[in-house]
């Protein structure tokens, strides 16, 4: 969390390119980030400032909360800017789910929303909570904890992922395979790769092949794409060679690999590249709006951004230029409000394309 500019762009990409995810776990609670000075605040939906500029890092907000830091240390402020944990960590992450982790010196552990440390500080690294589990590393082995500290499984895992749809992504050694929320290895480390479970399925590599499971591990499609994305809206974007198609859960394709480059599903269109631009397709496979775009990134409420001749502007989902290209870079709408660059110089429009905060630092 120490670089903000660098988390707020990085953030601006991830929407950008794929919003699902990112939206479900990023809680603005009406708050945005901006950076005057060098100094970080946060405006509202108006573009009123309402928490001063005034720290040297922040975050979005999470669980009503959100760290930011001072000199080089964390704490945690409230939506009025008051500080609910006193800057005191030498790193610190989101809270969720009521619990956030926490590092001094080399160790991490976790507090509550009150400050106070309800697992002690003893893991080399440890992430957020996810359906009420973390996973956690000591001496090199990955394991789960629960809210209390206790382990659902001791550290023994190479790697181990958050918890998803009730079933985390294990390695042992070189091949990786699924626990449940109960500890139990319910799919055998047979993959060389596993995602996390996403509408159901799993996306899976075996060598350098692709393919889906369920979740007692049949395969809905075996290892067969030469890439492939999670579901989105009951599709996925699969590769063939150099050419994209998508497939629906029962494995069967929506359309061929026919494109450059496919993008997931969001609001029923998919955006999609045919001979190096930018269209969409709907849910039956039809192109919805032509290739025109040198970018386009996935629809967010009801409005998504493109790039026309190195300038990003917004279409809506007939294909209607709605805000004209004007920006360096631009995010897709999130809570009523985009962010965009001009240079190196961030701001935020609303759907009409005013400017709510004028690009600064």
């Amino acid at each position: 969390m120490k670089q903000s500019s660098v988390l707020l762009f990085a953030f601006l990409i991830l929407l950008t390119s794929s919003c699902t995810n990112e939206k479900k776990s990023a809680e603005t609670s009406g708050l945005f980030l901006v950076k005057v000075f060098g100094k970080w605040g946060y405006i509202d939906k108006t573009g009123k400032l309402v928490i001063n500029p005034q720290f040297d890092s922040a975050s979005y907000f999470s669980d009503d909360l959100a760290q930011v830091e001072i000199g080089d240390k964390d704490g945690y402020i409230d939506k009025t800017g008051k500080f609910a944990i006193n800057p005191q960590f030498d790193d610190a992450s989101a809270f969720s789910e009521g619990l956030a982790s926490v590092k001094t010196g080399d160790k991490w552990g976790y507090i509550d929303k009150t400050g106070k440390l309800v697992v002690d500080q003893q893991f080399d690294n440890a992430y957020s909570f996810s359906e009420g589990l973390a996973n956690v590393r000591i001496e090199g082995k990955w394991g789960y904890i629960d809210m209390t500290g206790e382990y659902l499984t001791n550290p023994q895992f190479d790697h181990a992922s958050a918890f998803s749809e009730g079933l985390a992504g294990v390695s042992i050694g070189d091949k990786d395979g699924y626990i449940d929320k109960t500890g139990k290895l319910v799919i055998n480390p047979l993959f060389d790769g596993a995602l996390a479970f996403s509408e159901g399925l799993a996306n899976v590599r075996i060598g350098d092949k692709f393919g889906y499971i369920d979740k007692t591990g049949k395969y809905l499609t075996n290892p067969q794409f030469d890439d492939a994305s999670e579901f989105s809206e009951g599709l996925a974007s699969v590769r063939t060679g150099d050419k994209w198609g998508y497939i629906d859960k029962t494995g069967k394709y929506l359309t061929n690999p026919q494109f450059d480059y496919a993008r997931e599903f969001s609001e029923g269109l998919a955006s999609v590249s045919i001979e190096g631009k930018w269209g969409y397709i709907d849910k039956t496979g039809r192109l919805a709006i032509n290739p025109q775009f040198v970018i386009a990134s996935v629809f967010s409420e009801g409005l998504a951004s493109v790039s026309i001749e190195g300038r990003w502007g917004y279409i809506e989902k007939t294909g209607k230029l709605v805000i004209n290209p004007q920006f360096d870079a631009a995010s897709v709408f999130f809570d009523g409000l985009a962010y965009i660059k001009i240079g190196n110089k961030g701001g935020y429009i609303d759907k009409a394309g005013k400017y709510l905060w004028n690009p600064t630092d």
